[in-house]
Parts: structure tokens; sequence; C-alpha cells
């Protein structure tokens, strides 16, 4: 079951899950959910009765997840009831199902896990390059990855210090940097890697040493110019934002005449990534 790619049906215990593209996320029926968690043979019955016992989850469902276009089993459009992510996690803490115990010890975990890495964010740190260990990145790359997204986060508090706080402003400055470093923003880097752009995936993760160096030194530079400059409008910033990713582009332009080659490459590590297949019809 598909629709260019968007609408897909997903296993979970053995179950199908609907989930449709919406709003830059994925969203999962909340029906399909309680029917692959609990015994109920009226899933949508088991789920309006949830909503009425718990006020709370039922608030909680009633302003964050929106009735999305989805196909029924008989290939009819029908708007349903879904959440994103965060919204399923949300609903099965509150699920009284043996079936949905192993997702609570987990999120239990988690949580735990999360205050630890507040307390100590060396674990933080830790945690991300044992994931990537496990994805089967080099020592090396791993360690230029976890320098760039302490240098990102650098550049992330300067610009909130400068009042940006807004994610899409922080796309469009990252692009502005991007796109002077390697004369491509995110998203048409993403195509040239040939890279899902209504994905999670992050750009960076695809990326090669000299790729990966040279966003360094463009978010590096911006920040450094920002912190002597402290622009106070949202343009000046842009401006910033072009200023360093230029000195990265002109030092990217002279390594390419050194090497003879193009420091923007086509490679990416798809076949390093484990992802959950979509089972299409």
């Amino acid at each position: 079951m598909t629709d260019d790619g968007k609408k897909k049906l997903i296993l979970f215990q053995n179950k199908g899950i609907r989930r449709t593209w919406f709003k830059d996320d994925w969203y999962y029926s909340l029906v399909d959910i309680v029917g692959a968690l609990t015994d109920s043979s009226n899933p949508t019955d088991y789920l309006k009765k949830m909503r009425k016992r718990d006020a709370e989850l039922g608030s909680y469902i009633g302003t964050n997840c929106p009735y999305v276009e989805m196909l029924t089993h008989t290939n009819k459009k029908r708007n349903v009831l879904a959440g994103n992510i965060k919204d399923i996690f949300r609903l099965i803490q509150t699920i009284p199902s043996p079936r949905a115990e192993p997702f609570k010890r987990w999120l239990a975990k988690v949580g735990k896990d999360r205050i630890d890495e507040i307390e100590n964010p060396e674990l933080a740190q830790e945690r991300m390059k044992d994931l990537y260990e496990q994805k089967g990145y080099s020592n090396d790359w791993i360690d230029k990855r976890l320098r760039g997204i302490a240098i990102r986060q650098n550049l992330t508090d300067e610009w909130k210090e400068r009042g940006i706080t807004e994610q899409k402003d922080f796309a469009i400055l990252t692009a502005e940097i991007s796109k002077a470093t390697f004369g491509l923003t995110p998203a048409e880097y993403k195509n040239h890697k040939n890279l899902p752009q209504r994905s999670k995936m992050n750009l960076r993760d695809h990326m090669d040493d000299l790729e990966l160096i040279f966003t360094m030194l463009g978010e590096r530079v911006t920040t450094e110019i920002s912190q002597k400059e402290k622009p106070e409008t949202f343009n000046k910033n842009k401006t910033v934002a072009k200023r360093g990713g230029k000195v990265a582009g002109t030092a990217r332009k002279q390594a390419e005449d050194e090497l003879g080659r193009s420091v923007v490459t086509k490679q990416n590590n798809l076949n390093k990534i484990k992802e959950i297949k979509d089972i299409n019809e």
C-alpha cells in the first residue's frame, strides 16, 4: 500500500501499522497501535474508553494527535487519529497490557539514561560513539563527527544569544553556511548524495572526512565572527553565516585545486545504517 512513497504499512508485533507523512514527520494510526498491543477485538472502542478513563491522556491526544488521511484495509481513504513517535510513546505508557510492558521498561531505562547524561554529558558522548561504532564507522571518522557536533552546539548556542530560537531560522542560517562552503544547501546536498529528502537522516552522517572538516570550519568561523560582532538582526546573522561559510568555501576550493578532485562527493553511508524495512503492499 503506497501513495508516491508517502503512505506505508510497517510491521509491529507482527501486525500492520498504518502510517503517513504529515507535517514533516511520520504519523502512525493510534488504533493500529492499540490493536497491536492489546487483545481487544475492537481497538477503536478500546482507545475511546482509554481516553475517557484517563483524562490526562484524553487531553493529550485531543491536543497533539490530529486526524490524517490513511487507507483502510479495503483501500478507502479515511481520516484516522494519528500520532508521531513521541505521541506513540505517550500512548504506550497508558496501555495496561503485558505486550506493552517491554516498551514501558525500555522507556524507563531511556529516561534514566537521559537523566544520567544531563548530570554527566560525557555519558551522552560515549553513547553516541557506541552507536556509530555499531553502524560500522571508523574511530577516526567518529572523532571528527563528535567534534563537529560540539562545534555545531556552540554555534546554535551563539545564535540563541543573538535572539534566534526557531528551528526554521536555524535551518535558514545553516543553509547559508552550507551554500557558501560547498555551493549546495543541505537539501541540495542530500539530493546530490541520493539521500531521501523526507527522512530524518542526518546529512553529516553521510559525509567523508574532508566534508566534515569543511563543515566544521564554516560553522566555527561563523561562531567566531558572531561572537566578535554580535549581530542584532536576523539579516545580519545571515550575512555573518555567509561570511563564515565563504571562508570554508575558499579553503575547500584551494584543497580541490591541490587534490585535483571535488571535495563534495556522492558517497553516502546507507549501507552502514541499519533501518527498519518498510513492507509495501
